[in-house]
C-alpha cells in the first residue's frame, strides 16, 4: 500500500519505514511484551510508524523467532479500544475488512452502517480481495453470508456492489448519460411507487465518471440533486447505501470525513468507526480526508481527535492521522480542487430553490377571516385555529386576509393576533403577516435601536438579499420609520464595517453571469493584496470585489484564487481579519458558495447547545419559508445528520413549536 504505481500521488499519512529490519522490530516488540506489564508506548510506536506492508513482515519474522503468533500477543497484553486499534492495523486491508463485516453479522442484529460504509466505498478490487479474504479467514461465503442476514432492496443492492464489478472505463457516452439520468427520473419521481431495480443497476455498474456526469445531468433536468430524489423516493436501510453509494461516487474522501465527524461530534464517541476509517484509510486518502475535513468542519480531524479521545488510544489515532493542519486556510495541492468542489457542486445557482410554504390552492379570505375572528373572541384563545391558517397561506395571500378581515370587522387583524398572543408565538405569527420587505426592514430596525447594535442581525440580511430584495427594503424602511436605511446604518455603525453594510444596502451588485478573465483578475488582486500585510488596502479590496460582482461570477474567483494560491477565500478571511468585518465578508461568501447552507448552519447554532436562540430562529423561518426553506432543510440533514423538524421538535415546546413545525413543511 505504502508504495504507489509509478506516477500516482500517494495520499496516505503512513509510509514504509527507512531502514526497515523485520527481525529487529520483531525483537522489540517482544521485549515491550515480555514481563508483568507491557510498554504500550513502544508498540504504538513502532506499529503506527510501519506500513502495513511491513507489518506483515514483522508478523512472519516474530513467528520464525519465538514460534508464536504476533496478534495474539499483542491481543493478550492490550485491551479496549487500542487493542481493537492496534490488531486492525496489523492485518492486511482486505482481512480487516472481513472482520469487520463478519463482526458486523454475528450476533444479534446486524450493523448495516458498517456494512454499508464498506461496500459503498471499495474499489473493484478491494472488493474482489475482501471476499477471498473473508472465504480464506472464516471458510464461509461471504455473498452467503449477507443474503441470510439481510433482505429486501437493500440486500439487492449489498449483492451487486459485492460482485466487484463497477465498470472503469473513463470513457463517457454523452447519450448514455442523459438516458440514465432520464430512467432515474422516471423509475423516481415520475412513477407512483419507486422502481428501485433501475437505482440497483445504474448505481451499481456505471463507472464513477459516468455517474458524477449522470447527476449533473439529473440536477440540469429536475431542479434537484440526486440525493434529494434518493431521500424522497427511498427509505430506511436502502436510502442510506445508495445516499453513500452516490457521497463516494462524488468524492470517497469527503465521504470519510463526514463519517469520521460524525464518529466524534455530540456527546461520546463511535470508537468502531473512529477505528476502522483511521486503520483502512490511513495508506490510501488520510491526506485528502484531512484536507477536506478542516474545509468542511473549520477544524483539523487532528484537533477533533485530540480532544475527544485519550491515552494511548488518542496517540496511536493521531499517528495515523499523520499531522495537525492549523495553517488555516493552506491545501494541500492534489486536495484543493476537491474542496472547491465539495460546495461549488450544491452551488445555488445549479439548484432550483424551493420555499416550504405555498399559496393554499383552496383558499377563501372571507372563511379564513371568520375562522380567526372567531379564535379570538371571547374568553380564550384558539391558538391551533390561527396557527393552522396563517403558516398554511402565503405571504401574499395573508395580505389579502388582512384586508378582508378589515372589511369585514372593521379591525385591524395585526393588533387583534398582537392582543390575544404573546412570546415567541405571537413574533412568529406577526413576522408571518407582514410582507418579506416590511418584516426585514423592521428587524434591521430592531437590530438598531436602543443600547447596543445586533451586528449579526444586520449580517445576515444584508449579506443575502437579492439586489430586488435589498431595493424593496429600502422603500419599506423609508415608508415605515421616515429614514433611509443608508442613514440609519451610518448613525450605528462605524470604519469599514459600516462601509460594507452600506454599500450592500445599495443593492447594486451586478447580476451578469462570469466573466473568467475578470475573475483571474480578481483573483489575482486579492492574492496580491493579502500577501503584501496591508489589512487596511486587503479590506477595501475584499469590499470592492466582495459586495459588488455577482454571485456566478464570484463563484469563478473563487475557484481562480485557489488555483493560484492553494488556499480557500474564506479561510483567509479568518486568518487576515477580525470583528465584525471578518464576519460580514464570511458571511458574503459562504452566501455566495451556498446559501440554504449558510441558513442551515445559522438554525443549527440558534438552537444546539443550553439555551435556543429564539430570535434567529424565528427571523430565517418567516424570511426563507416561501424562498429556500426546502434547500435548507436538505443542507440540514446532509450536514448535521438531523432533520430540521427532528431538532425543532427537540428544541422548543408548545404552540410556538406547532408552528415552527408547520412552517418546516415536514420530516426529512
Amino acid at each position: 500500500m505504502a508504495n504507489p504505481a509509478q506516477g500516482a500521488k500517494y495520499r496516505g499519512s503512513i509510509h514504509d519505514f527507512p531502514n526497515f529490519d523485520p527481525s529487529q522490530d520483531a525483537e522489540a516488540l517482544y521485549t515491550a511484551m515480555k514481563g508483568i506489564g507491557s510498554d504500550k508506548e513502544a508498540i504504538l510506536e513502532l506499529i503506527t510508524s510501519r506500513s502495513n506492508r511491513q507489518r506483515q513482515e514483522i508478523t512472519q519474522s516474530y513467528k520464525s523467532l519465538y514460534g508464536k503468533d504476533l496478534i495474539a500477543d499483542l491481543k493478550y497484553e492490550l485491551m479496549g479500544k487500542f487493542e481493537r486499534l492496534i490488531v486492525g492495523l496489523m492485518r492486511p486491508l482486505a482481512y480487516c475488512d472481513a472482520k469487520e463485516i463478519k463482526d458486523a453479522l454475528s450476533g444479534i442484529g446486524t450493523d448495516e452502517k458498517c456494512l454499508i460504509e464498506i461496500l459503498a466505498s471499495r474499489t473493484n478490487e478491494q472488493i474482489h480481495q475482501l471476499v477471498a479474504a473473508y472465504k480464506d479467514a472464516y471458510e464461509r461465503d461471504l455473498e452467503a453470508d449477507i443474503i441470510g442476514d439481510t433482505s429486501g432492496h437493500f440486500q439487492k443492492m449489498l449483492v451487486v456492489l459485492l460482485q466487484g464489478t463497477r465498470e472503469e472505463d473513463d470513457v463517457v457516452s454523452e447519450d448514455l448519460v442523459q438516458q440514465d439520468a432520464q430512467d432515474l427520473y422516471e423509475a423516481g419521481e415520475l412513477k407512483w411507487g419507486t422502481d428501485e431495480a433501475q437505482f440497483v443497476y445504474i448505481l451499481g455498474n456505471r463507472s464513477k465518471q459516468h455517474l458524477r456526469l449522470v447527476f449533473d445531468e439529473y440536477l440540469k433536468n429536475t431542479g434537484k440533486p440526486i440525493e434529494a430524489s434518493i431521500r424522497a423516493e427511498l427509505s430506511g436501510d436502502f436510502e442510506k447505501l445508495m445516499l453513500a453509494v452516490v457521497k463516494c461516487i462524488r468524492s470517497t474522501p469527503e465521504y470519510f470525513a463526514e463519517r469520521l465527524f460524525k464518529a466524534m461530534k455530540g456527546l461520546g464517541t463511535r470508537d468502531n468507526t473512529l477505528i476502522r476509517i483511521m486503520v483502512s484509510r490511513s495508506e490510501l486518502d488520510m491526506l485528502d480526508i484531512r484536507e477536506i475535513f478542516r474545509t468542511k468542519y473549520e477544524k483539523s480531524l487532528y484537533s477533533m481527535i485530540k480532544n475527544d479521545t485519550s491515552g494511548e488510544y488518542k496517540k496511536a489515532l493521531l499517528k495515523l492521522c499523520g499531522g495537525d493542519d492549523d495553517a488555516a486556510g493552506q491545501f494541500f495541492p492534489e486536495a484543493a480542487q476537491v474542496a472547491y468542489q465539495m460546495w461549488e457542486l450544491s452551488a445555488v445557482g445549479r439548484v432550483e430553490l424551493n420555499g416550504t410554504v405555498r399559496p393554499a390552492n383552496d383558499f377563501n379570505p372571507d372563511a379564513d377571516a371568520k375562522a380567526l375572528r372567531k379564535a379570538m373572541k371571547g374568553l380564550g384563545t384558539d391558538e391551533d385555529t390561527i396557527i393552522d391558517i396563517i403558516t398554511h397561506r402565503s405571504n401574499a395571500q395573508r395580505q389579502q386576509l388582512r384586508q378582508t378581515f378589515k372589511s369585514h370587522f372593521g379591525r385591524d387583524l395585526m393588533a387583534d393576533l398582537k392582543s390575544e398572543l404573546s412570546g415567541d408565538l405571537a413574533r412568529l405569527i406577526l413576522g408571518l403577516m407582514l410582507p418579506p420587505d416590511h418584516y426585514d426592514a423592521k428587524q434591521l430596525k430592531k437590530a438598531m435601536e436602543g443600547a447596543g447594535t445586533d451586528e449579526k442581525t444586520l449580517i445576515e440580511i444584508l449579506a443575502t438579499r437579492t439586489n430586488a430584495e435589498i431595493q424593496a427594503i429600502n422603500e419599506a424602511y423609508k415608508e415605515d420609520y421616515h429614514k433611509s436605511l443608508e442613514d440609519a446604518l451610518s448613525s450605528d455603525t462605524s470604519g469599514h464595517f459600516r462601509r460594507i453594510l452600506i454599500s450592500l444596502a445599495t443593492g447594486n451588485r451586478d447580476e451578469g453571469g462570469e466573466d473568467r478573465e475578470k475573475a483571474r483578475e480578481d483573483a489575482k488582486e486579492i492574492a496580491d493584496t493579502s500577501s503584501s500585510g496591508d489589512k487596511t488596502s486587503l479590506e477595501t479590496r475584499f469590499m470592492t470585489i466582495l459586495c459588488t460582482r455577482s454571485y456566478p461570477h464570484l463563484r469563478r474567483v473563487f475557484q481562480e484564487f485557489i488555483k493560484m494560491t492553494n488556499y480557500d477565500v474564506e479561510h483567509v478571511i479568518k486568518k487576515e481579519m477580525s470583528g465584525d468585518v471578518k464576519d460580514a465578508f464570511v458571511a458574503i461568501v459562504q452566501s455566495v458558495k451556498n446559501k440554504p447552507l449558510f441558513f442551515a448552519d445559522k438554525l443549527y447554532k440558534s438552537m444546539k447547545g443550553a439555551g435556543t436562540d429564539e430570535k434567529t430562529l424565528t427571523r430565517i423561518m418567516v424570511s426563507r419559508s416561501e424562498i429556500d426553506l426546502l434547500n435548507i432543510r436538505r443542507e440540514f440533514i446532509e450536514k448535521y445528520d438531523k432533520s430540521l423538524n427532528e431538532v425543532i421538535e427537540g428544541d422548543t415546546s408548545g404552540d410556538f413549536m406547532k408552528a415552527l413545525l408547520a412552517i418546516c413543511g415536514g420530516q426529512d
